[in-house]
């Protein structure tokens, strides 16, 4: 597949406060380790540069007075509306530059996007992106702006059927909000339950309204899911109705916060479970746009990225060692031979027996409530 790393320096000037977990580094250290195990140049693969979106285009979803509290939050000037935004909580604090930033990881987005209407490259990265939880007028969860909405959206005005795929571990609640009426962007969101994690949103009764009944689908799993009850449930409910869907373009959120060891969240993947992810959809021959999203153990989260990039490119198979490089990049030495995926994780009995049914349960629901309305 020709390839696209879109990334840009400019990206490194900024970060939130060292108080707060998200660290925009990571897309700089999946580069970084790219580079070191030769896997971001060569034929078919280039880095792209962009640049930051306009005022017009973020008008395309954000309202004016947001955008404006948020630029005037980022310099220092913080209000009683900015704080009704949810501007200068925990987890959206106030940083220099902060408008800066958001504007730039949609400009990439929207460069990814443009790329494959162009056909100019059959899957487009940037990590930088995948603010999925960022609405019209209000930030949440460390997300200020909503790249992923503008991105989709510009897909559709082509005449695009998007499909939006999100393995992020919190459920795509800014985005759902956003196409919960519209039939031409399907949300797909395969996250951790409402009732033990953020956003408290994504139960599997959310599936869109009026002419968009049906194309929202919500997969929430319980606490310490394991890697083969999330495929199983990927393969039940995803196949089926992207199948049923027929898009022509996917825009994957690739969050690496559902890892074992994450410290936002509670589940046990293994990044081999996103990797099946990623087969599946490279296997569909379809344009791809893929976002960066959660993922707050950043040495986890550099490799399942880089995994991700290096089996788009037709390396980073299960028999592949791409190991050499990638501990020069965290350990200063190449003698680490971990490679790039993680070592199997396998649950004990007793928590097979408690997750199966829960996991079984939600399918069934999924189908039920979705599956009727595209024909299944």
């Amino acid at each position: 597949m020709r390839a696209a790393f879109i990334h840009s320096p400019k990206l490194e000037e900024y970060q939130y406060p060292l108080e707060c977990p998200f660290r925009t580094e990571r897309a700089a250290l999946t580069r970084k380790a790219l580079i070191s195990m030769d896997l971001l140049g060569g034929e078919g693969r280039a880095e792209v540069p962009f640049e930051p979106a306009d005022r017009d285009t973020l008008l395309g979803f954000h309202t004016a007075s947001y955008l404006a509290a948020l630029e005037a939050a980022g310099s220092g000037q913080l209000d009683l509306d900015a704080l009704n935004m949810g501007l200068g909580t925990p987890d959206c604090p106030i940083f220099r530059g902060m408008y800066e930033y958001a504007a730039l990881a949609c400009g990439a987005s929207i460069t990814g996007a443009k790329l494959l209407l162009a056909d100019k490259a059959d899957v487009a990265f940037n990590l930088s992106g995948g603010y999925h939880h960022a609405h019209a007028s209000r930030a949440g969860g460390f997300c200020y702006l909503n790249d992923v909405v503008l991105a989709c959206t510009h897909l559709a005005e082509a005449g695009k059927r998007v499909l939006f795929l999100d393995i992020d571990v919190h459920h795509c609640d800014g985005v759902q909000v956003a196409f919960y009426r519209r039939k031409d962007v399907l949300t797909m969101s395969f996250h951790e339950s409402p009732r033990t994690l953020f956003p408290g949103t994504g139960t599997e009764d959310e599936i869109g309204e009026g002419d968009g009944r049906g194309y929202t689908v919500n997969v929430p799993f319980p606490a310490g899911l394991y890697d083969e009850a999330f495929l199983k449930a990927f393969r039940a409910i995803a196949a089926p109705i992207i199948g049923a869907f027929q898009p022509d373009v996917i825009v994957l959120e690739i969050g690496m916060d559902m890892l074992a060891g994450d410290p936002l969240a509670h589940l046990s993947l293994t990044n081999n479970a996103h990797a099946e992810v990623v087969e599946y959809l490279k296997g569909l021959g379809l344009p791809v746009l893929v976002l960066g999203g959660g993922g707050y153990n950043v040495r986890n989260t550099v490799r399942g990225w880089a995994l991700a990039w290096s089996i788009f490119c037709g390396e980073g198979g299960a028999d592949d060692d791409l190991s050499i490089g990638f501990g020069g990049v965290f350990l200063e030495t190449t003698d680490w031979r971990g490679g790039l995926r993680d070592r199997i994780l396998v649950p004990s009995t007793e928590v097979q027996r408690e997750i199966e049914p829960l996991v079984d349960a939600t399918i069934e629901r999924v189908k039920a409530s979705v599956f009727p309305l595209h024909g299944l």
